[in-house]
């Protein structure tokens, strides 16, 4: 599928060359330098050349390419350019030129042992850490397991995790990280809202789990006919993605995540929903230009979950004309500051109490324009993290450990709500 792979640097020079079919020459890495790297104007990650595709994905100072001349699928080449350089990063802690001129020889055995003729193959850096070993990266593990045990690791089911680990302890982390996005008007209407999260987990459990992982997810508790009572908290899932261990088909026959987690971190999922948004702030700016030589501010900023929450870390972003020449302004909580540099005034309030409501009052004086020019009034933005609260109302409704020794696993759930492209316009 894929014919040929490059490592360009910034100026062009080819770091590293693998050809994996007949159909292509090693002289078509100057095309890409010329008609791609030299090139301002090209920004799609995709070019064709004739009867050749050029993928390439920009990475710190290098360009990481895959090049075919068959129909493929061009999902399936990206992932394999992002898993490269998650290996990289993996075996030299920063995968960059410096790393790629250092290391060249391992990486093109790792190239020769992650595609086989084309064909991605097993990219799982802590598979790959065990029978491919440098100074730089030991693996004592290698030496003690046989040639046996690597094989099935190599091609087994599961790729992603070895079947001897072993905690003292078994526990499983998971954290529920929410980025909201918002577009209020004018006249406080909602014209854009939406959520996109993900769940990153920390498993750290002996052996092989099964694990069983519950969300109120609206389809889910629908089919249920003892749960439909419970619908008012549901959340409905737009769209989502899942790590690779998750088994698709149960999720798609009854919506149940089913999966054996790699050891360690890892992205669980990703989602996104639009419905029934629980916004964290409501923002209510009142901004008045008085003359042409005055704009005095009014800034309401009121806090929407528990009074038994904390968000912190919460700045405002007003923006100010162009010719404006110095602010005064007083807040009821935090600090804020005129920032002439960003053209707007910089509202920060460390710690902000569910339910709690705070204001800004400010006046700027503009200086005289000699073309009158109206002002675009910017939207204000907003940033900010909310512990413990979601604004899709996603929960974790339950974590179930199935493993042969039945031994007992201690779960810890955080929720996180932080400012995706919180904005205001006034």
């Amino acid at each position: 599928m894929i014919s040929a792979f490059f490592i360009y640097n910034q100026k062009g020079e080819v770091l590293i060359s693998r050809l994996y079919r007949q159909d292509l020459k090693r002289s078509i890495a100057d095309i890409f330098r010329i008609q791609v790297i030299s090139n301002t104007d090209v920004r799609s990650p995709i070019i064709t050349l004739g009867s050749t595709s050029f993928f390439h994905v920009r990475h710190e100072n290098l360009y990481i390419v895959a090049l075919t001349k068959w129909n493929a699928n061009a999902a399936l080449i990206f992932e394999f350019c992002y898993r490269v350089i998650n290996v990289g990063r993996s075996y030299f802690g920063k995968f960059d030129e410096e790393a790629v001129k250092a290391n060249f020889v391992l990486i093109y055995e790792l190239l020769d042992e992650v595609l086989d003729f084309g064909y991605p193959q097993n990219s799982e850096a802590d598979t790959l850490k065990m029978y491919i070993t440098t100074e730089s990266v030991k693996s004592e593990r290698a030496v003690m397991e046989d040639s046996a045990k690597i094989t099935i690791q190599a091609t087994g089911a599961t790729s992603w995790r070895r079947s001897d680990v072993k905690y003292r302890k078994n526990e499983a982390f998971i954290d529920v990280i929410e980025s909201v996005n918002l577009l209020l008007s004018a006249q406080g209407n909602v014209l854009r809202a939406d959520v996109a999260g993900q769940i990153m987990m920390r498993a750290y459990l002996s052996g092989t789990p099964e694990c069983k992982f519950g969300l109120n997810d609206k389809v889910l508790l629908e089919k249920d006919p003892s749960n439909r009572r419970k619908t008012s908290n549901t959340v409905e899932i737009d769209d989502c993605q899942f790590h690779q261990c998750v088994k698709l088909g149960k999720f798609d026959s009854d919506r149940t995540i089913s999966f054996i987690p790699p050891d360690g971190e890892f992205e669980l999922m990703r989602y996104r929903t639009s419905d029934n948004i629980n916004l964290p702030f409501k923002v209510h700016p009142v901004v008045t230009e008085i003359g042409k030589s005055k704009i005095e501010y009014r800034i309401l900023v009121k806090a929407n979950f528990s009074p038994k929450l904390y968000a912190n870390n919460v700045v405002l972003n007003i923006p100010t004309p162009l010719n404006t020449a110095g602010v005064t302004c007083t807040a009821t909580s935090g600090k804020a500051k005129y920032v002439p540099a960003e053209n707007s005034i910089i509202w920060k309030i460390p710690r902000f109490q569910g339910q709690s409501e705070f204001t800004l009052t400010a006046e700027a004086n503009l200086t005289a324009m000699t073309h009158k020019k109206a002002w675009s009034r910017p939207p204000i933005s907003m940033d900010f993290q909310v512990l413990m609260f979601t604004s899709s109302g996603l929960l974790v409704r339950f974590l179930k450990v199935f493993e042969k020794n039945n031994y007992q696993s201690v779960k810890w759930v955080r929720y996180m709500t932080k400012a995706g492209n919180y904005q205001v316009r006034f």
